[in-house]
């Protein structure tokens, strides 16, 4: 493995995630580190670069953990968006599942909408919660995923 395939590396904010086996795919294919954290043992595949981080539980233990992690070369895959936050804040890259990217524009719009829904919800406001995942969500997912291996592994030293 040469400098540049250790320095990209991918964290999974993994509880939730619908696009682990993606993420599997694509760090084999490029020869990167994927670290897939949760609060509680999950399955993933006996393979080099797939490793399972088991956290504490409790809230935001597993965000906390990534996000110290996080930084220049690192991908974050999450739909949590306080972690998105701060995972671009600290350089990283950051995607959805559905293959939105978080990047510096867009997070303070994200982080405003998420706060919007969350005050309506506790104020007793029936919202419709997020949509349905779709193929084309997961297709959206691996070409934004494959798109940033690449650019990143071209701006590294």
């Amino acid at each position: 493995m040469d400098t540049t395939e250790r320095q990209v590396r991918i964290f999974v904010d993994a509880d939730a995630c619908p696009v682990k086996d993606e993420v599997y795919r694509v760090a084999a294919r490029y020869g990167l580190t994927a670290f897939v954290v949760a609060n509680s043992p999950i399955a993933v595949p006996r393979a080099a670069g797939i490793e399972r981080v088991v956290v504490a539980a409790g809230p935001d233990v597993a965000d906390d953990w990534i996000a110290e992690r996080a930084g220049a070369g690192a991908i974050v895959v999450t739909s949590d968006v306080p972690l998105a936050s701060r995972c671009v804040k600290a350089g990283a890259d950051v995607i959805a599942p559905n293959g939105r990217r978080f990047s510096e524009n867009s997070i303070g719009m994200a982080l405003a909408t998420r706060d919007l829904m969350d005050h309506l919800r506790s104020t007793g406001e029936s919202t419709s919660g997020p949509k349905a995942f779709t193929a084309r969500d997961r297709s959206n997912f691996l070409s934004a995923l494959d798109n940033i291996v690449v650019r990143l592994r071209r701006a590294a030293p």
